[in-house]
């Protein structure tokens, strides 16, 4: 038995939002603001009976709230959430046969509406006392005081309906906590490393001496009398008590002398009669001696083990445990560990779901790709947003008709790049030059462009910039998917038949091009097929050359070599040799990377000279960054396609 599905409407950003659970673990993803703590938020109210106000409210609503009147029809001003339980007929029945209205054995669905909605005879009959300029005031304050919460269970989604409502079975919230274990750990926590705030320091002491004492079945009267004495004996069974949560501790942050020992001579003997520890033998350091990140991990370690307890404790149908932001004020290693072993930690808790919610690369990196459930943000044509859940794995894989790019692009971004979900846009390049040399462009576009009004520096942005070589098209589908606007900068790489060559593509200039080997441009600028229709081929390479393509789409831009100077680069290099060779001659004794070096006086053809005089391109690279970093007298410039598509992703 588990939940597979939660639908929310009209919560924040979530106006109408679905998402689909794994029986394990599911990991909610997204940028800032996605809408991932409102869904904790919402199920958290409406399990624990929290409040409502105006602002939990979408936007879309909130004005017919504020013009409420006799013949607004208030169900649908009403903020829902819907729990759709899968259950087999093996299962232990006894809770969830109270919310089973139709006994057909093939159905294996209930579905649970939790709703908020405004009591509006109540709220219109107060506000007759209220001047009209102030009822809008009015509403905003006090629409939680009109406010009602209540349970019910339903066969179909018609049944929510106006005109269906009358089929909706009303159900009390204590039949769902018969059914549903729920626990949250959210990412606000109260541990500090201040020396200052005596609380702080104590934080995980008073945590070790909490499940202790909720757990334990020791006599506390007895052992007051016995406080010196029982130190010895406490030390002994903390080991053991806290087995597990030492045992994780250990293997997280690879230290060996990490304990929990008696601290029954203390003042405070009920609140801190034990504490957490580091050092050997008598050598004990306090808790608040180590680092925030330390404390956290430990922290959230050792609420896990209580949540834990309390799951197996009360033993229900469905164990639900959502944890926020589990890299809040954690080292980047902590947040690999974290997600390498959560599953491992949860394992022992029967029919425990697990949410986490996280902008966390590291944890992301770590996770199966079938757990991520991405957070997207949408505007409808109406301009109302929302907050859309995608089953990544699953919507994706769709896309992919080649099976190995799915394949790639599964073990890239577990590996790899995993911050590419939290990016606002990314810059794909082409190899290890851009990578270097990029920073340095990226800032001096920048210091050219800082005195424009409104200018956004691209270095203050959040962007993500990854080397991915020939593989751009891959990402194809993954970048329509999360809509990110998205710079790829290439190379032109053309190519032609030589007489030497039996007739296969060689590289060649610009200027000579029949093909080109970049399957990236073939891809996302729409290359016909050469077999089955050379002469628009021919054309398409004609614009190619001319940089006379359309863009792919108004979120993908493919920025590559174009003429300047008389000279159309194939490559970075010779685009760059083109433009700054006067700079590169005076300077060729400094820089690493290349050879023949008394061509600059000899070569003119850009392009045989950068096949003469290029060595190590990343040594080549490195120099040119060197001595524009050291010597100020040097300035080089940015290639104009470089330029031209850091000005379009600026933007």
């Amino acid at each position: 038995m588990y939940i597979s599905k939660i639908k929310m409407k009209n919560f924040r950003l979530l106006n109408d939002t679905s998402l689909d659970l794994k029986k394990d673990l599911s990991l909610l993803i997204g940028r800032n603001n996605s809408g991932k703590t409102s869904f904790l938020v919402l199920f958290e109210k409406f399990y624990e009976q929290k409040d409502f106000n105006y602002n939990d409210f979408s936007l879309s609503l909130r004005n017919k709230i504020k013009d409420i009147n006799d013949q607004t029809e208030t169900n649908q001003l009403t903020i829902q959430m819907v729990l759709e339980i899968k259950y087999h007929k093996d299962d232990n029945l006894e809770h969830i046969s109270d919310f089973i209205l139709d006994l057909d054995p093939e159905i294996d669905t209930v579905k649970i509406l939790f709703e908020c909605a405004i009591n509006k005879k109540s709220l219109l009959k107060d506000l007759l006392t209220i001047e009209n300029e102030d009822k809008e005031r009015y509403i905003i304050k006090n629409i939680n005081s009109y406010l009602q919460k209540d349970v019910y269970v339903f066969d179909n989604y018609k049944d929510l309906e106006i005109n269906n409502r009358h089929k909706l079975v009303k159900k009390e919230l204590k039949s769902i906590k018969k059914l549903i274990n729920f626990q949250i750990i959210h990412a606000k926590r109260d541990v500090a490393s201040s020396e200052e705030n005596k609380e702080s320091k104590k934080v995980l002491s008073s945590l070790t001496t909490k499940y202790f004492n909720n757990n334990s079945q020791g006599d506390f009267l007895a052992i007051n009398k016995q406080l010196i004495e029982m130190d010895s004996n406490l030390d002994k069974q903390y080991d053991t008590f806290f087995k597990t949560f030492l045992k994780n501790s250990k293997e997280f942050l690879e230290i060996k002398n990490i304990k929990v020992v008696s601290n029954l001579q203390s003042n405070e003997l009920l609140q801190y009669s034990s504490q957490v520890v580091y050092g050997v033998d008598n050598n004990h350091l306090p808790e608040n001696l180590n680092g925030l990140g330390f404390m956290n991990i430990l922290y959230l370690l050792l609420t896990i083990e209580i949540k834990k307890e309390n799951f197996i404790e009360l033993n229900k149908e469905i164990n639900l445990l959502f944890i926020e932001e589990p890299e809040a004020h954690t080292h980047p290693q902590m947040q690999y560990v974290f997600a390498r072993k959560i599953k491992t930690i949860l394992d022992d808790v029967k029919n425990l779901q697990t949410v986490v919610t996280t902008h966390s690369a590291q944890i992301v990196s770590q996770c199966d790709f079938e757990d991520i459930r991405y957070l997207m943000k949408t505007v409808d044509e109406d301009g109302n947003e929302n907050t859309e859940i995608k089953n990544f794995h699953t919507e994706l894989e769709k896309k992919y008709t080649k099976l190995e790019e799915f394949k790639f692009l599964k073990q890239y971004l577990t590996i790899q790049s995993a911050e590419l979900f939290f990016a606002s846009k990314i810059i794909f390049i082409e190899g290890t030059t851009e990578k270097i040399l990029l920073p340095y462009f990226i800032n001096k576009f920048d210091k050219e462009n800082e005195k424009k009004e409104s200018y956004i520096p691209l270095s203050s942005q959040n962007i993500c910039i990854l080397e991915v070589g020939a593989n751009a098209k891959v990402f194809h589908h993954f970048l329509e998917f999360l809509k990110i606007k998205t710079l790829i900068i290439t190379d032109i790489d053309t190519t032609a038949k030589m007489s030497s060559d039996n007739g296969y593509y060689s590289a060649c200039e610009v200027l000579k091009a029949q093909n080109t080997s970049n399957e990236t441009l073939k891809h996302f600028l729409r290359a016909p097929d050469l077999k089955t229709d050379k002469p628009a081929f021919e054309k398409w390479i004609e614009n190619l050359r001319t940089n006379a393509l359309d863009d792919y789409s108004e979120n993908i831009k493919i920025a590559y070599q174009t003429k300047e100077k008389n000279y159309q680069g194939r490559s970075f290099e010779d685009a760059f040799i083109n433009i700054n060779k006067e700079t590169i001659k005076m300077n060729k004794d400094n820089i690493d990377g290349l050879k023949k070096t008394k061509l600059f006086e000899e070569e003119e053809n850009i392009y045989e000279l950068t096949q003469e005089v290029l060595d190590k391109k990343s040594n080549f690279a490195a120099s040119l960054l060197y001595l524009a970093l050291s010597e100020e007298a040097i300035d080089w410039e940015t290639p104009a396609y470089i330029r031209g598509g850091l000005s379009w992703i600026a933007e």
